[in-house]
């Protein structure tokens, strides 16, 4: 199966959605490679960084849960670079 790099932008602003996140992450940890979290404090927002390996409708079934969060936003940027699981 054809697998594409993406990495995905999101903002949290409603703490409640932090642990349904994070076990969707953790669902999908198969095809994560990294993740980077920065809680921005003085604005109340957490900012994640994910970088992925997964077939196309895998990163957009991922993206489509994470974005219908409440208080959660989610772009993704995907790479022409592709590869074979």
């Amino acid at each position: 199966m054809e697998t594409r790099v993406a990495v995905m932008s999101i903002i949290v602003e409603e703490g409640g959605s932090v642990e349904k996140l994070n076990s969707l992450l953790h669902a999908y940890g198969e095809f994560i490679i990294g993740r980077m979290g920065i809680p921005y404090r003085a604005r109340n927002i957490n900012i994640i960084s994910i970088a992925i390996d997964a077939p196309q409708d895998i990163i957009s079934t991922l993206a489509g849960k994470v974005g219908n969060l409440p208080g959660v936003s989610v772009k993704t940027a995907l790479s022409g670079v592709t590869g074979h699981d």
